[in-house]
């Protein structure tokens, strides 16, 4: 059966219809969208022919018709309308990115809840692992003989702290000296190296010094392998308690629970800039009845971000992906050049 303009022209009014109302679209509907060009009976002839080729999809308790997955999933490779931002956008997505350049966990929260608020979708957000995390700088606070907090700056900028119990008693006033050590011998490398220059240094470093090194050490070996691993923020996960898809209390607490719990089971596709996953496209059970469009963005220094948003099959994918270009692209400029650019004057 041939998929003739006309079946597109009607598929396409019944996925956009859809994507707004939320309720299956019956003929009457599809014959005043197409300006009354149509008889009824035609476009219900029309119809049934989409949904024996599998476009659409028609609800038991219902005389109308939802799209199904394949029926979307032609419509975003070709009936889709591409979107611009309008210059009011923009500007919101640009505002909402002026944060400054701190810590690299704060700024994906911050950006991930700026998404979902704009999208009005549960949002993640992640930074690629950098190849070459290392120690920046350390320091060795006091709180007893027997206690003292260790403080790591990594080469991202994120800082890890842990209280460390001293197995020997040590004198606080050779803290200094030690702190001087772990600087001068421990930063910038590689935690394989660390454990290597531990070894080089042990017949320099009193016993008991050397066993708290070593406690020092071992934390920062374990905290440069834990930030060497993908960062994964969502926000927003309660944006699907309002969406009709998500009425029932199972389905949604399924869903936030994935983001919650499951989230580095959440699509990844590095190697595109845009990626649009639909209902069975998606690997993770949980996400079988929703949709997922994720772009990528340029952190540079061997670094690659994601940004995704997660929702019903019936989102409105034109809009969503053009709001998500904005963000991967003012996202890409922050990390450039730290900044984004002015507010531009005398536009509305």
């Amino acid at each position: 059966m041939e998929l003739t303009e006309r079946k597109r022209q009607i598929l396409k009014v019944v996925v956009e219809d859809y994507i707004h109302t939320a309720e299956p679209v019956g003929s009457r509907t599809i014959a005043g969208r197409m300006g009354g060009s149509v008889s009824s009976a035609t476009i219900r002839n029309e119809l049934a022919d989409l949904v024996e080729m599998g476009y659409l999809e028609q609800p038991h308790t219902s005389a109308g018709r939802v799209p199904s997955p394949k029926g979307y999933r032609l419509y975003v490779n070709e009936l889709m309308e591409r979107q611009k931002l309008s210059i009011d956008e923009t500007e919101k997505i640009n505002q909402s990115l002026h944060v400054k350049m701190e810590e690299l966990d704060h700024l994906l929260a911050q950006a991930g809840r700026a998404v979902s608020a704009f999208v009005k979708y549960p949002a993640y957000i992640t930074a690629a692992s950098r190849r070459h995390v290392t120690a920046k700088r350390f320091d060795l606070l006091p709180v007893d003989e027997h206690k003292c907090i260790v403080v790591m700056m990594m080469s991202d900028s994120r800082v890890r702290s842990q209280l460390l119990r001293m197995q020997l008693k040590v004198d606080l006033e050779q803290l200094p000296a030690l702190v001087t050590l772990l600087n001068s011998h421990f930063t910038a490398v590689s935690a394989d190296e660390m454990n290597q220059r531990l070894m080089n240094v042990a017949e320099q470093v009193p016993p008991q010094l050397f066993l708290l090194l070593s406690q020092v050490i071992a934390y920062a070996a374990d905290a440069l392998d834990e930030a060497g691993q993908r960062e994964i923020v969502t926000a927003g996960a309660r944006a699907l308690l309002k969406l009709p898809e998500f009425r029932d209390a199972d389905k949604a607490h399924q869903l936030m629970s994935f983001l919650a719990d499951s989230k580095e089971k959440l699509p990844m596709p590095e190697e595109e800039p845009m990626k649009i996953l639909i209902g069975p496209e998606n690997v993770s059970e949980a996400l079988q009845d929703a949709s997922v469009v994720v772009a990528s963005y340029d952190i540079g220094d061997d670094m690659r971000g994601l940004i995704g948003v997660v929702g019903p099959t019936r989102m409105d994918y034109a809009a969503v992906a053009a709001r998500l270009s904005g963000f991967a692209a003012g996202l890409t400029r922050l990390f450039e050049k730290q900044e984004l650019p002015p507010k531009e004057e005398g536009k509305e």
